[in-house]
């Protein structure tokens, strides 16, 4: 796709985020392009789920679609969550102490094991590459290999979403390795840690003796 496709499709979507809903003709009007250009590219946006359209009755001449963000839209628009919940974070320990902290993390990892566990079957393998999966459903760009001595499995995940979070609140780490151990029944140990200044994380998994 060239600069110039990439930028009408970026003003498209900035224009519905301002605007809410839009008709094509209120989109050309606007962008200084023919209708058939705009309905080109909401073509591409809808068959990557970031627009949705409704059919909406007029007073007079033909129904029209007019055109909106959907959900999965929002995410591409910048998003502070982290600072929301470190500042969270930081009044609990304020108040409660770090043990309560803790507490917090260790709910979270036992809603996820809850969640994974079943969707993990199978031998080590397809539990590895389950996992995987799962993770990356999540954002963390994962990368999953069988080691070259044949000895077990590697994990690797490029990006880690709550990144800021885990670099003042270890304890996301501590209970993600365990999560890992738990729904793999596998012996798991962390090689390298984005929060703690490592390019990445990686996990070295082998069978449970």
């Amino acid at each position: 796709m060239t600069n110039e496709g990439t930028s009408t499709r970026d003003q498209i979507l900035h224009m519905l985020k301002v605007r809410g809903s839009l008709s094509v003709s209120d989109m050309a009007v606007d962008l200084g392009i023919t209708e058939m250009a705009v309905r080109r590219h909401l073509n591409t946006l809808e068959r990557d789920s970031l627009i949705k359209s409704t059919l909406v009755r007029q007073a007079m001449g033909r129904p029209t679609n007019v055109y909106s963000l959907s959900q999965e839209a929002d995410e591409l628009f910048p998003r502070n969550y982290s600072h929301l919940t470190l500042d969270f974070l930081r009044d609990l320990q304020d108040m409660d102490g770090m043990g309560k902290v803790e507490m917090l993390f260790r709910r979270r990892e036992n809603r996820l094991e809850e969640t994974y566990r079943p969707q993990i079957q199978g031998d080590l393998e397809e539990r590895v590459a389950k996992l995987a999966e799962l993770q990356n459903d999540k954002g963390y760009m994962v990368e999953w290999e069988k080691v070259e001595s044949g000895d077990g499995y590697r994990i690797q995940e490029f990006n880690c979403p709550i990144s800021q979070v885990a670099r003042e609140y270890n304890q996301a780490c501590s209970c993600e390795l365990s999560l890992f151990r738990r729904v793999l029944k596998a012996n798991v140990e962390q090689t390298s840690c984005m929060a703690k200044g490592g390019e990445k994380c990686v996990f070295e998994i082998k069978e449970a003796k």
